[in-house]
């Protein structure tokens, strides 16, 4: 890393453990002091303030869910006086109940430091233009991509998700360098680029992208259908901040996050004990300093492991690898649990097919029935006519089937499609449409 770093300090592992222990010490107490939700129940887990002396006793505290943040609709974990309160951002909820969070202007300026950093991580400089394609409004992504930007120096060219047109002309009028969007955008995006003929009149040279996951094969789609140099898979949610949790260096040997602005535990979904490095687990975050909705222990339900060592790159800030999923994305087909990303990892090993698939989970006679289709990739040759194709098509489809029953244990049928059939997405790309009966 630049010894000439503006935003992101160099410190090393006792330095972070330091900072770490002294703002667990004080979120502890802030929230027992000032939040009625956190101290009842850190009263309940027989834990007050002084009794918080190393980080040892973090496994002491008590767990925070989304539950939690939904049943304290419309301020949970409010732990300010309101006055001090100078913006809400909110996410949807699985019950219809938005989380919405608070923050004081101490909260605003820590998250725009942290966004800083991604950006100077991902190796922007003040003269790089940045088009923000997410959105804005209750939601943290494009407020928190613009508050970065604008924190970093480089200019902001704040367009907001969807409007194909218009993103295509930005990106060649405005000279763009730099693109924040979801993976499914820079896809969508890419193969409009590549459609109209349009990456010789680009500038682009980096991504930054996040909110869901993603396959090597997806990534390297829009990397080569945008002309990118690098892209950078970016952390964060609404919870802890919002986007800006931690960043991708151009090592790209996983994602940095800022230790000394939360702590971040890998824990066994079911056990809630730690996993060893290297093992995939939960993501847990308690926050260091955040005001206005502190967190203790909350389950993000984020899948990731984390990754031992010093990175190559030089930044000390430690690392885990980009987010695999959601523990609560899990499905149960044929009583083997899967989740989405395992069915992208085997369609990433044949060369003939895209990264665009969808699941389709269904119920016939009593038995749940699967069926993956997937798209093959643009100019993949597989016959010389229709007759041959048609062939290729259904043994590659076969083949792809057996894998899948190889290494994820099931059984189920796949279509292979052209390129382009499944639907696009400015946003999250929807891969699990399940219409079993749920009874």
């Amino acid at each position: 890393m630049s010894d000439t770093a503006r935003f992101i300090p160099n410190l090393s592992a006792d330095e972070i453990a330091a900072i770490q222990l002294d703002g667990l010490k004080w979120t502890v107490n802030h929230a027992y002091e000032h939040s009625p939700f956190y101290h009842d129940r850190l009263q309940a887990a027989g834990v007050a303030p002084g009794d918080i002396t190393s980080l040892d006793d973090l496994s002491r505290l008590p767990f925070t869910t989304n539950h939690d943040l939904q049943d304290g609709y419309p301020l949970p974990l409010l732990s300010v006086p309101e006055e001090r309160v100078v913006r809400i951002h909110g996410s949807s909820g699985t019950t219809g109940k938005r989380k919405i969070l608070a923050y004081t202007q101490n909260d605003i300026d820590t998250w725009a430091d942290m966004f800083a950093r991604c950006y100077e991580l991902a190796g922007l400089t003040v003269m790089d233009r940045v088009q923000i394609c997410v959105g804005y409004g209750l939601w943290t992504a494009g407020a928190g991509f613009q508050l970065g930007c604008e924190r970093f120096g480089a200019m902001a060219l704040p367009v907001g998700p969807g409007m194909l047109d218009i993103q295509l002309q930005m990106l060649a009028d405005m000279g763009t360098t730099c693109l924040c969007c979801t993976a499914s955008m820079a896809l969508l995006l890419g193969e409009e680029v590549e459609k109209q003929n349009l990456r010789g009149k680009l500038k682009l040279k980096r991504a930054i992208f996040g909110a869901e996951a993603h396959s090597p094969r997806m990534r390297q789609r829009f990397e080569e259908a945008l002309g990118l140099e690098h892209s950078f898979d970016i952390s964060g949610m609404t919870e802890i901040y919002g986007p800006g949790a931690g960043v991708e260096c151009p090592a790209h040997q996983g994602i940095h996050y800022w230790a000394d602005r939360y702590i971040l535990e890998v824990l066994d979904p079911e056990t809630l004990k730690p996993v060893a490095p290297g093992e995939l687990g939960e993501i847990v975050i308690t926050s260091l300093r955040k005001e206005a909705s502190p967190l203790i222990r909350y389950r993000t339900r984020d899948l990731t492991r984390l990754i031992p060592g010093q990175c190559s790159c030089g930044c000390s800030m430690p690392r885990h690898e980009r987010i695999q999923g959601r523990s609560d994305d899990m499905i149960i087909f044929r009583g083997v649990n899967i989740y989405p990303g395992q069915i992208a990892a085997v369609l990433g090993k044949f060369d003939e097919l895209n990264s665009e698939y969808q699941v389709e989970l269904t119920r016939m006679d009593g038995l749940d029935q699967m069926l993956v289709r997937v798209e093959k990739r643009p100019g993949a040759r597989l016959g010389d006519d229709a007759e041959a194709c048609a062939c290729a098509e259904g043994n590659l489809a076969r083949a792809v089937a057996d894998e899948i029953r190889s290494q994820i244990l099931v059984r189920g049928k796949v279509e292979v499609l052209e390129p382009g059939t499944l639907p696009r997405s400015f946003a999250k790309t929807k891969r699990v449409i399940d219409a079993r009966d749920k009874d």
